[in-house]
């Protein structure tokens, strides 16, 4: 099991109102202060923002563009060679510029009319319940900052690269919208913390890690493998296992390093019955049930 906090620099404000993202010893940017205050900058913007105001425009600086183009050069070969055929045409369909890092009206502006999600701005971590949530109402909750400059394609937490080229370019899949959907509503019905996590963890090794056999390849769908220039040149090497919904809400592993089990489902199609069915039908005696059917048996 993974605890998403670990994923995320914390982020405080004071009683000044002076935001702080408390950036690990071990983050890139820890000793860089301009780094440190462009980051507290930022999520200074999304903590002030509201539903129904205008999403806070970041005025990217060169640097950032940079970055963001970089990833994309580096990252558009890879998908070709590895991407599953509904992320690249929903990819198409998106039409995010490559150049320059876009903004997130921009983003829902071309997600709408393909799938009606929209994003809205986050400081850092969300809460787990809410977050999960939101994707019921078509709502995805996305940091604004990019990654440190120093290594450009690598981020020890998900930056808009993450948010948008991963998350951003499955939610224009109407396929990938609909699970991603049914997550947020089993989210939303659950009452159980047990409950939330065992939705949470089966959506880590799916929208986020997951891959599917196609065209005799394994092909990734996932957005942490599809925004990782590393990982996904190593994700065939990993140990492949059929779905497996149980064995995904006990499994631990180190979030540190590339994910060493891989779950694959046979096509979208089962994907979309074994994994989008599940979040249909998830409840709080989900948790029992899955228990009860025991580890190690494909779903």
């Amino acid at each position: 099991m993974f605890e998403e906090a670990q994923l995320y620099s914390p982020v405080t404000q004071g009683a000044d109102g002076r935001v702080e993202v408390h950036l690990g010893e071990d983050h890139p940017g820890f000793h860089d202060e301009v780094y440190r205050a462009r980051r507290n900058e930022i999520a200074a913007a999304a903590m002030a923002w509201t539903p129904g105001e205008p999403i806070p425009q970041i005025a990217y600086s060169d640097v950032e563009n940079d970055i963001w183009r970089t990833v994309c050069g580096e990252l558009h070969v890879k998908h070709e060679k590895y991407a599953c055929r509904e992320y690249l045409e929903a990819k198409a369909a998106l039409g995010l510029p490559e150049d320059r890092v876009p903004q997130l009206d921009e983003v829902t502006a071309a997600l709408a009319p393909l799938t009606g999600f929209e994003y809205h701005p986050a400081p850092g971590l969300v809460e787990l319940r809410e977050f999960y949530g939101s994707l019921g109402d078509d709502v995805f909750h996305s940091t604004q900052y990019v990654r440190h400059p120093s290594e450009p394609l690598y981020t020890p937490e998900p930056d808009i690269i993450h948010e948008v080229i991963g998350h951003g370019n499955m939610l224009a899949s109407p396929r990938f919208a609909a699970i991603k959907r049914e997550a947020g509503r089993a989210a939303q019905r659950v009452q159980t913390d047990a409950a939330l996590q065992v939705v949470a963890d089966v959506f880590w090794f799916t929208m986020e890690f997951g891959v599917l056999h196609e065209g005799g390849e394994l092909r990734a769908y996932g957005a942490g493998i599809l925004s990782s220039y590393g990982e996904i040149e190593e994700f065939r090497h990993m140990e492949i296992r059929p779905l497996d919904l149980a064995e995904m809400t006990t499994i631990d592993y180190d979030i540190t390093k590339y994910q060493p089990v891989l779950y694959a489902a046979d096509s979208i199609s089962h994907l979309e019955d074994a994994v989008g069915g599940f979040f249909a039908a998830a409840d709080d005696d989900t948790p029992a049930r899955l228990k009860a059917a025991g580890v190690g048996g494909p779903s």
